[in-house]
């Protein structure tokens, strides 16, 4: 963060006293406003899902380490290693490679021939390792060099900064940079569990582990499919060993405590819940006499406390482990369950399961929370690794329901603030939610936002600003044809783009061009941006090759399609950065036209505003002879592709058991619609099926709460096998259950349980889950839960947090 970078670019030339003085007064509001989470945060005591328990039976694990900082502290190892082990105790040592202090062989050697491990605790400790991507890399090679010299499996960051991605460039069975909770840490994110978890690195890319309010990992999580190949010599990832006892410095120095009691109390909830105790203290600030004679030491007697205490009141029932050993048994335990699930994706033929997954936030790549906001804790969802139904707290001050990651764009804010964008996009704005949604966000940020798009009708004004955005309309309507009129309307805007272009980059230069597909090629509109060092980037919504296949019915080797498959090649090329809708899309992308590393997906999440999230209520069960009907629903684009028609047929069949069925359609009419309603009028289904127009926002919104299932009724071709429809997450942000089509978009994303899947294309079945959704309300509601803890994960809140974060570090002003 910033005010981190300022702060360690001064704190050499303050005075201690000063310092510690201006941290204690921080630390008193934080003390108060915190007291809800610390020093212990209730929703962290769930074991991880498949948690296998601590060897031999033990209750619960207890972890020493000490982090030595300077020469004072040096001095101190001797003494406080033989204290332990009089009270028959080992623990780790960390130490600074480059710090003011150079650690002996001999020292070293002691330490590990008694039973005790040896660490390394950052680089120089001067709180800049983790400013940047690049230093990171840097140091990284220097930290990986004392690895090998020292002998060391494990590394601990100084002041806990962290960032869970980059560690993967570290030679680590473990690392030891964060904790459950603690809001006086200078990074204060924490990740809410007592437990140890696994980091997987996937093809050769991070996945970290969200943090949940719950805290309930998977002790499988991120394991790999069986077509996961690593790069030579990559680890598959990393035990991360969150400290869970507040820190020495913190209690007895920053907070003034005079009894280890804070200690003592933790320990003993750690232990009921079987949890890790980890304890990290610095023997810089040990009194190893007991006489108090800096201010910055404590009586060494409140940690010889800490062992007795534990040593006597549970005694045979932890296990004294050194940090080595518990990322050995957590690594042992995720080895033997990726074995598992990689024999099961392969009887199954499942892709990667993963519970955790990687978290872009404001360049620091630490962890976020997902509030679960659904109640009781019932179960686990199987692709996210999000609890499903609990009670939860936030960290912190009440914040009316908003996770952080609402929040996690307030570093980027200031970094963007006076920067110029212009976004293209080859259809209406506000009208196109998606480019309407990123522009907003980068408004809000503090971007000077200019948007070049279509004159949807002649009574739009040519310029105007909405919501800080300023708008610029060239005189074209898109119109659907043959392929040379798109050709011709392609053409037409984007040569009106590059002139705009290029007369505004004499006014003011851009910093950023956002490009929105359709077409690719309208990205090489940004040619004199790019020139004079705006970065680039193209927002892939859809793939153009498949789409027009679908569209004109083409062949997958035809001319065309090939061509369309060279201009996207060429279009990525050009993009400093390409972003996509979802998973499915980028495996399209990094599978013929760019490096995985140059694609990052922000998912078409409703927004928010809009789309309120509503918990799921009772699907009240209408009985056969009841006036009330039983309400399906279907909005959006009406396109042979979308099935309405599909639908229609399976309203017909599923009307023999549920004779009040209802389809209710909202969108734009059109020649098939026309088509569908005829086949309403002959079949004699008129008061089956209601079409109510071109809806806005707002009346989808209430026509959705009017509704007892969303219907999205697909026929089955190439661009529907790999589409996620937001339409999904709309119902669900209203609290109501979906069908949908069993394909590959939405299985990345929605397990079989989550969501009421019928095979694409298939009317029969579709009826078949009509009739289920109606004779089993209980079964369905449940479902529809499920599902909504996936558009929690997926919501637009942090969406957007991703893409800020993106534009970020593609603008290269990294906090």
């Amino acid at each position: 963060m910033p005010t981190n970078r300022i702060y360690y670019g001064i704190k050499p030339y303050l005075p201690w006293r000063f310092r510690i003085a201006l941290r204690r007064i921080i630390a008193g509001w934080k003390r108060k406003a915190y007291q809800d989470v610390w020093p212990v945060k209730e929703s962290a005591k769930h074991p991880p899902v498949g948690w296998p328990g601590w060897p031999d039976g033990k209750q619960f694990a207890f972890v020493l380490t000490h982090d030595v900082e300077g020469s004072h502290g040096l001095a101190k190892c001797r003494q406080l290693m033989q204290l332990e082990m009089e009270m028959g105790f080992r623990s780790s040592f960390n130490f600074i490679p480059e710090g003011e202090y150079r650690v002996s062989q001999q020292l070293k050697e002691e330490l590990r021939n008694n039973g005790f491990e040896v660490g390394i605790q950052d680089l120089k400790h001067d709180g800049k390792l983790f400013q940047s991507r690049e230093t990171f890399r840097n140091g990284a090679t220097q930290i990986n060099r004392y690895l090998r010299e020292w002998g060391a499996k494990g590394f601990r960051s100084g002041f806990m900064f962290h960032n869970l991605e980059w560690i993967h460039d570290l030679d680590v069975d473990y690392a030891s940079c964060t904790f459950d909770t603690d809001p006086f840490e200078p990074q204060p994110d924490d990740v809410g569990t007592i437990f140890p978890f696994w980091v997987s690195r996937v093809n050769g890319h991070a996945i970290e582990p969200v943090n949940r309010r719950s805290s309930r990992f998977d002790i499988s999580s991120s394991i790999l499919s069986p077509h996961t190949s690593l790069p030579n010599n990559a680890r598959a990832g990393y035990v991360e060993l969150p400290y869970t006892l507040p820190q020495d410095s913190t209690l007895f120095l920053l907070l003034r405590e005079r009894r280890p009691d804070i200690w003592l109390n933790k320990l003993d909830w750690i232990a009921k819940h079987g949890g890790m105790v980890l304890v990290n203290t610095h023997p810089d600030y040990m009194a190893m006499d007991d006489k108090v004679e800096r201010p910055d030491e404590f009586p060494v007697g409140f940690y010889k406390r800490l062992l007795e205490y534990v040593s006597s009141k549970y005694a045979g029932a932890y296990w004294q482990a050194l940090p080595k050993e518990v990322a050995t048994y957590v690594s042992s335990h995720h080895n033997s369950s990726v074995d598992s699930v990689r024999g099961h994706n392969q009887s199954e033929g499942c892709e990667t399961i993963a519970q955790y997954e990687l978290v872009s936030t404001s360049g620091n790549g630490s962890l976020a929370p997902i509030s679960a906001l659904l109640g009781t804790v019932i179960s686990t969802h199987t692709k996210t690794g999000i609890p499903l139904r609990e009670d939860s707290r936030h960290s912190g001050p009440a914040r009316n329901g908003t996770s952080k990651l609402e929040d996690l764009s307030h570093n980027g804010k200031h970094l963007l603030k006076g920067r110029h964008a212009a976004v293209l996009l080859f259809s209406e704005y506000p009208a196109d939610p998606r480019p309407r949604r990123a522009a907003e966000a980068l408004a809000r940020e503090g971007v000077n936002v200019d948007v070049i798009c279509l004159q949807g009708s002649s009574e739009e004004p040519r310029r105007e600003t909405i919501d800080g955005v300023d708008i610029f309309r060239v005189p074209l309507q898109r119109r659907r044809g043959s392929k040379l009129g798109y050709i011709f309307q392609y053409g037409a805007f984007i040569i009106a783009s590059f002139i705009f272009l290029c007369r505004r980059s004499l006014v003011q230069r851009y910093d950023l061009v956002h490009v929105h597909n359709m077409p690719d090629v309208l990205v090489f509109s940004a040619l004199v941006p790019k020139f004079l060092g705006a970065k680039v980037m193209l927002d892939l919504h859809d793939p153009m090759p498949e789409l027009m296949l679908t569209i004109f019915k083409l062949q997958p080797q035809s001319r065309s399609v090939r061509l369309l498959k060279l201009l996207e090649k060429w279009s990525a090329g050009f993009a400093d950065l390409v972003l996509t809708v979802n998973q499915a899309s980028k495996r399209i992308y990094t599978s013929r036209s760019c490096a995985p590393e140059k694609v990052q997906i922000v998912m078409n999440s409703p927004d928010e505003q809009v789309f309120q999230f509503q918990p799921v209520t009772s699907l009240k069960v209408k009985k056969k002879g009841s006036n009330e009907p039983f309400v399906l629903m279907y909005h959006g684009s009406i396109f042979p592709r979308n099935g309405l028609d599909l639908a229609v047929d399976a309203l017909e069949m599923a009307r023999r058991s549920i004779p009040n069925a209802l389809l209710v359609i909202c969108g734009d009419n059109n020649p098939f619609l026309e088509q569908v309603m005829a086949s309403v009028k002959e079949r004699g289904l008129e008061k089956a099926v209601s079409y109510l127009g071109r809806c806005d926002h707002r009346q989808i919104v209430e026509a959705i709460d009017k509704c007892d299932l969303g219907v999205i009724p697909n026929r089955r071709n190439t661009f529907t096998e790999m589409n996620t429809p937001t339409r999904i997450f709309e119902y669900l942000a209203r609290g109501k259950a979906v069908i949908a089509p069993r394909a590959q978009g939405i299985k990345d994303y929605f397990a079989d349980e989550d969501i009421l899947y019928f095979e694409l294309g298939d009317a029969g079945d579709l009826a078949r889950k009509m009739e289920y959704a109606f004779f089993h309300p209980d079964e369905t509601e449940e479902i529809a839960r499920r599902g909504q803890a996936v558009y929690l994960a997926h919501r637009w809140s942090r969406e957007a947090a991703g893409f800020i974060n993106a534009v970020t570090e593609l603008s290269g002003r990294q906090p």
